[in-house]
């Protein structure tokens, strides 16, 4: 029975098969269906354009007259003029032999305006819309331009701006476009927070970003919004800080800015895994280059044993060794770095691989985006020029070089391939920033009261990298003028070229029984010896120094020894020896400092002038921001075949001994109290610095403890002499003594204020003298500082 039912239903389907077989095979005509056909036309009229020509719209399309056309060369045909944007409208439609394309043409920008708009100027608005004066109008185009000029507020932290563009018609088919622009509030920065951080605490690490936080002096910053770009620019910074101190495992988990529109406020977190902290292991440098001495080479290295772990003494021990090994003409050296880490005992061994890497070329150097400053300024920071062998490790620090002109708010240096396996181009793409300033500067001397200040100045003078500034202060008792110009890159080389003039005035005063006239100049030059770390200045000097003394004060018979005018012109040199971090403030490194001068070079005054300055700052508690910083200085002046004046001698400075006024110790004529000045001075200072804790950190409030001594001593046996025997000397006061002409210590300490104010670092201290001796006058209260804003 089943087998006769398939049977049946095989017979069925092979029935209804058959059934159609015609029509599948095609002899039968299926029902509906129409032959296709091209058509074709004789010409094509184009109507209702006035600007743009009807052979131009012809050019657009796909149809030609005596082809055949169909659907879809009609669709190509609109689509193409659409997309030209001179058409709001267009129809194409046949008319017997004739093809009509009508056009509408969009309306012709007479003029662009902004309405409303106070925190962006017209000119920067122009730059960020596509649309222009005497183009077509599109809607693409404006609503292109509304989100360019959103962009453009948001990036200026105003999340609350609003842009609504208006046409006006005019006539001939010309309009006036309007962006009428509500600019909003500014949006701040509530809080920016750190998660997973130990070592290090927020108030640390929020001075390791650029973004801030908004406070009570936001409207004077512009860092406290929200740039998208300032944050991975903040990422980068976060862990160059932390593989700086050693925890090279450091992590950026995640960094989040969430708006709040309600409040017109960001929240900024940053989640970080901070790792642990490692060690330098064993440091070792092997070579394939026969004629390379590692031994030699072993002396350049700057990463030892047992310091802690840091990726910048990494870098810049690559450095030093391609540099050097470049001298030695391998040009193409490649030295690599490879870390073995021991995670147990948390150390990094290193092995500095020296190898002859690819012979690859440098065929171009493309700079772009530098509109003002001249491109010879860019090329110089290179140790590459075209032809050269390529070099990873120069570039990057023609980068650094470049970042550090702060010329430029952006550099990124990339390379791509040229027009040879061994060749490659490199591009250099800026984006420049303001370099000029107008300075208002006030500040307050304890010595001199309150002092203010004019200034000019140009870091990148006519775009030609040159420094130039004039400045005018005027105070209570002080008059100043000064000019000083710099070429970094004197003769096409790296030498420092520095001109400056001046002339004080110093008035009467409490502090003071004369008036002092000085008005001079020098020009200097600065050498690099070792890259930017050590530099030679050499330096001449030339000033008239004019003394008087008003009629009915009295004089101590020692300082008359430098009344009237006298002239010094002297020659000097400076080695200075600078690793800080930072020259405005520093945290960790050190500077030092020696020089001599030798006056004789005509003029009144025969001496040799000897100093030496030294500096260390430490971070003592990093997770916290406390700082270490330890200073110790020295001179010595005597006389060549002439006595020196008072003038000529050391005095005392309140910034290096606190406790006492300025010229406050050392020599003094005890009849009239005058300071003598010294042939000898020295003092020392140790310091902690730390932010006060329970004040917001955006107060720029921070306090420290310190302890100062110093000593000056040894006046010159012609001074004395004037003043113990008031002989010879032109004066009219009788004999007396000079009291602490021996080397006498004095001690000091105290705590401080500082204030990162928007007028400028001021700093308050308050000094106990701890040891001193008769004829001091000591000073409990100082306060000094100024500013540039």
């Amino acid at each position: 029975m089943q087998c006769l039912q398939n049977l049946t239903r095989t017979i069925l389907v092979a029935a209804i098969l058959s059934g159609f077989a015609p029509i599948l095979s095609g002899s039968l005509p299926v029902i509906g269906a129409v032959e296709a056909s091209a058509a074709t036309v004789s010409r094509i009229i184009v109507r209702g354009n006035t600007r743009v020509e009807a052979s131009t719209v012809e050019s657009y399309l796909t149809i030609r007259p005596g082809r055949p056309y169909g659907p879809s060369d009609v669709d190509e045909s609109l689509k193409t003029l659409f997309a030209t944007g001179l058409f709001g409208d267009v129809s194409i439609n046949r008319q017997g032999n004739a093809l009509v394309v009508t056009v509408t043409e969009n309306p012709m920008v007479n003029r662009i305006s902004f309405e409303g708009n106070k925190r962006l100027n017209d000119k920067t608005l122009t730059g960020v819309v596509r649309t222009e004066e005497r183009s077509m109008l599109t809607n693409a185009k404006v609503q292109s331009d509304v989100q360019n000029i959103l962009e453009a507020y948001r990036r200026s932290g105003r999340y609350r701006a609003t842009v609504e563009p208006k046409i006006i018609d005019r006539s001939n088919n010309r309009v006036d476009l309007v962006f009428e622009i509500n600019e909003g509030d500014r949006t701040g920065i509530e809080r920016i927070t750190f998660i997973g951080n130990t070592k290090f605490s927020d108030g640390r690490l929020r001075d390791v970003i650029r973004t801030r936080q908004s406070g009570l002096l936001s409207f004077l910053r512009t860092t406290d919004s929200f740039d998208p770009d300032r944050l991975d620019a903040d990422q980068e910074l976060l862990r160059q800080f932390y593989y700086r101190y050693g925890y090279a495992d450091f992590q950026i988990v995640s960094a989040v800015a969430d708006l709040d529109r309600e409040e017109n406020v960001f929240y900024v977190t940053f989640t970080v895994e901070e790792g642990e902290q490692y060690t330098y292991g064993d440091i070792d440098l092997q070579t394939s280059l026969s004629s390379v001495d590692p031994e030699e080479l072993r002396r350049k290295i700057r990463t030892d044993p047992g310091d802690t772990y840091s990726s910048l003494e990494v870098e810049k021990t690559l450095e030093d060794l391609t540099l050097d090994v470049s001298r030695q003409g391998y040009a193409f050296a490649q030295i690599r770095p490879r870390a073995s880490r021991d995670y147990e005992n948390r150390t990094i061994s290193l092995t500095y691989y020296i190898e002859e890497g690819p012979r690859v070329y440098i065929e171009r150097i493309n700079i772009r985006g530098n509109d003002r400053t001249r491109e010879y300024v860019i090329r110089r920071e290179f140790d590459l020029v075209e032809g050269d062998a390529f070099n990873r490790v120069l570039l990057d620090k023609a980068e650094r070089r470049l970042k550090d002109l702060q010329f430029f708010k952006d550099v990124r240096i990339t390379t791509s391939r040229g027009s040879a396996p061994d060749r490659i181009v490199i591009n250099v793409d800026v984006e420049e920033q303001a370099t000029g300033e107008v300075g208002f500067g006030i500040g307050y001397s304890t010595s001199d009261g309150v002092i203010g200040d004019v200034t000019i100045s140009e870091k990148n003078f006519l775009g030609r990298g040159q420094f130039v500034s004039a400045r005018v202060g005027v105070g209570s008792s002080t008059q100043s003028y000064e000019f000083a110009f710099t070429e970094p890159y004197f003769l096409g080389r790296r030498i420092a070229l520095s001109l400056d003039a001046y002339r004080k005035s110093f008035d009467r005063n409490d502090y003071r029984n004369y008036e002092l006239q000085t008005t001079g100049g020098s020009i200097g030059l600065g050498l690099p010896l070792r890259d930017d770390e050590l530099r030679l200045n050499l330096v001449y000097r030339i000033f008239d120094q004019k003394l008087t003394q008003d009629a009915g004060t009295i004089l101590s018979n020692g300082l008359r020894t430098s009344l009237g005018r006298n002239l010094t012109s002297s020659i000097g040199y400076a080695l200075v020896w600078d690793t800080r971090d930072s020259r405005l403030n520093p945290r960790d490194g050190f500077y030092f400092k020696f020089g001599q001068d030798f006056a004789g070079l005509g003029g009144d005054s025969r001496y040799i002038s000897t100093t030496v300055d030294a500096r260390a700052y430490k971070e003592l508690l990093p997770e916290w921001g406390v700082i270490g910083i330890l200073r110790a200085g020295a001179g010595n002046i005597m006389g060549v075949g002439r006595d020196l004046r008072a003038s000529d001698q050391f005095q005392h400075s309140d910034s290096w001994l606190r406790g006492f006024e300025p010229q406050g110790i050392g020599p003094r004529d005890a009849l009239t109290g005058d300071a003598l000045g010294g042939r000898w001075y020295v003092h020392a200072n140790a310091e902690a610095e730390f932010p006060i804790l329970g004040l917001p950190k955006e107060l720029g409030l921070s306090g420290a403890v310190f302890t100062d001594f110093g000593a000056v001593w040894d006046s010159d046996p012609a001074i004395v002499r004037c003043v113990e025997t008031a002989n010879g000397c032109g004066g009219n006061q009788p004999a007396g003594s000079v009291l602490s002409n021996g080397f006498s210590p004095r001690v000091s300490a105290g705590v401080g204020v500082k204030w990162a104010s928007p007028f400028g670092p001021l700093r308050a201290d308050f000094a106990w003298p701890l040891l001193k001796e008769t004829g001091d006058r000591t000073q409990f209260f100082r306060i000094g500082g100024g500013t540039r804003f």
